[in-house]
C-alpha cells in the first residue's frame, strides 16, 4: 500500500466524495444544481415507503436543502435523459451511462428475468415490445388495457403475486429490453420502450465489453464513495464480489487506483489516485435509510463506528430504533439518529424517537433541531413534534422551543 489513512482522514473523505462536507448553499436551487449532485452520486436508490417522502427525494434535500422535488424527476423524463430507473442499487435512478454496463450483470440478478417466464409469457412480452414500440410510456395496468388483457394477479406464482402482463413487463425491463420514462402518482413504472431513451442502443455485450464495463462502474463506485474496500465497492452497484476483486486489483496494479489502509482496520481499500483529504467537514444532515452514505452498513459501522439496521420489517414489539429511522451527520461523524414521521394530516413533522451517539457533541440538540426545521419546511409542515423517547428527546424538545434554533 502507498499509504495509511486515519480514520479521521477516510472520514472526511468519504463524506466529502459525498457532497456532504460543507454547509448548504443559500440561494434557490435549480435543475442544474440537482443534476450536478445526482451525477456526483451516481445513483440514488428507488423506495415506495412514504412515510415521511419518497426514498429517492431525500439524497438530494440532504446535501442541498429545501428543493421542488420535480427537479428530480425531470431528469429521468428530459431529453437528454440524465437518468434512468434500472436495477443497481435495489431499484434505482442511474446516471444514463451506466446503464449499457449494469445490463450484463444485472439482468440475472433480479426477479423477472426472461428465464422465468413461461412460452405464453414470451408470446406476451413480444406484443408488449410491439405496443411500446409505436405507442407512449404506460403504466402495467395501462398496458393490459391496450391488449385487452385482464389485469388479474397470479396467486399462484411468484412475484409479489404479479399479473401476467406484469411479469412480462418485468422479465423485459430486467433484461434491459425496455426502459421506463419515470413513474406517476401511485408510484407505478410507466413502461417504455428502450430506443425511446437510447436511441442508439448496442448488441449484446461480449465478455471483453462486460469487464471494460465494470471496470467504468467500479470506478464510479470509487469516486461517490471517495475511498472504499472491495465489499462496499462492489456493493454500490451490485456487482459480483469476486470478480470486483480481480478488477480492482488490476485497475490498482495499472495505477488507476491507489490501494490504501485505514488505522484499525485490516482490509485494503482503494481510492482514486490524487484524491485530496479535506482539512474538515462542516456540513450536517439527516440521511435517509436509502441513503447511499449509509446504505453499505458494513462500511459506516468501521469507518464511523454507527451500528444502523433498517427496522421497517421488524415487529415493532422488537424495534430499538422505530420505523423509519434516520441517522444525523454533524461533521464527520454519524452523531445522533431520529425516527421521523410525516403527519400530513395534521401538518405536523413527528419525532418518535430521538438518540445520541455514546460521545455526541454538546450542540447536537441545537444542530439537529435546525435541521429538523428546515425538512418540515421542505415537507410543507408547520410543526415539529417531539415525542418522550430517546436519550436526546428531552433537550431536542427544549432546542426546538429556541428560537436559536429556528
Amino acid at each position: 500500500m502507498s499509504r495509511n489513512l486515519t480514520s479521521s482522514q477516510a472520514r472526511r473523505i468519504a463524506v466529502a466524495a459525498q457532497g456532504l462536507h460543507k454547509v448548504r448553499p443559500t440561494t434557490p436551487i435549480n435543475l442544474g444544481a440537482v443534476g450536478r449532485t445526482f451525477a456526483r452520486l451516481e445513483l440514488i436508490q428507488i423506495d415506495s415507503v412514504n412515510v415521511l417522502a419518497r426514498a429517492q427525494y431525500l439524497p438530494i434535500f440532504s446535501r442541498l436543502g429545501p428543493y421542488a422535488p420535480d427537479l428530480l424527476d425531470r431528469l429521468a423524463v428530459k431529453r437528454p435523459r440524465k437518468a434512468v430507473e434500472y436495477w443497481a442499487h435495489e431499484a434505482s435512478l442511474v446516471r444514463s451511462e451506466h446503464f449499457h454496463d449494469l445490463v450484463p450483470w444485472q439482468q440475472r440478478s433480479w426477479p423477472g428475468s426472461m428465464k422465468t417466464i413461461d412460452d405464453e409469457g414470451r408470446v406476451l412480452a413480444h406484443r408488449i415490445l410491439e405496443l411500446l414500440a409505436r405507442g407512449t410510456a404506460l403504466t402495467s395496468r395501462e398496458v393490459a388495457a391496450e391488449l385487452g388483457h385482464e389485469h388479474v394477479r397470479d396467486q399462484e406464482s411468484w412475484g409479489w403475486n404479479w399479473s401476467a402482463v406484469k411479469r412480462a413487463l418485468e422479465a423485459l425491463f430486467a433484461e434491459g429490453m425496455i426502459s421506463t420514462e419515470g413513474r406517476n402518482g401511485a408510484f407505478e413504472r410507466r413502461y417504455t420502450s428502450l430506443h425511446r431513451v437510447f436511441p442508439d442502443t448496442p448488441g449484446p455485450a461480449a465478455e471483453h465489453e462486460r469487464r471494460l464495463g465494470m471496470e467504468r462502474l467500479l470506478l464510479a463506485a470509487a469516486k461517490a464513495h471517495g475511498v472504499g474496500s472491495v465489499h462496499c465497492l462492489a456493493d454500490y452497484f451490485r456487482l459480483p464480489l469476486r470478480q470486483s476483486a480481480e478488477v480492482l486489483e488490476d485497475l490498482a496494479g495499472r495505477g488507476a487506483l491507489e490501494r490504501v489502509g485505514i488505522e484499525g482496520l485490516k482490509e485494503t481499500f482503494y481510492l482514486l489516485p490524487g484524491t485530496v483529504v479535506p482539512r474538515s467537514a462542516g456540513g450536517r444532515a439527516l440521511l435517509g435509510p436509502f441513503d447511499s452514505m449509509v446504505f453499505n452498513r458494513r462500511r459506516i459501522e468501521k469507518l464511523f463506528g454507527f451500528t444502523y439496521r433498517l427496522e421497517i420489517y421488524t415487529p415493532e414489539a422488537k424495534r430499538v430504533y422505530g420505523y423509519y429511522v434516520l441517522p444525523f451527520l454533524l461533521g464527520e461523524q454519524l452523531v445522533a439518529r431520529v425516527d421521523l414521521k410525516a403527519d400530513r394530516a395534521t401538518g405536523q413533522l413527528l419525532v418518535r424517537g430521538a438518540f445520541a451517539e455514546p460521545g455526541a457533541p454538546g450542540n447536537t440538540a441545537g444542530e439537529l433541531a435546525a435541521e429538523l426545521r428546515l425538512m418540515a419546511n421542505w415537507l410543507g409542515l408547520g410543526e415539529v413534534v417531539v415525542s418522550a423517547r430517546g436519550n436526546l428527546a428531552a433537550a431536542l424538545e427544549f432546542s426546538l422551543s429556541s428560537p436559536e434554533s429556528s
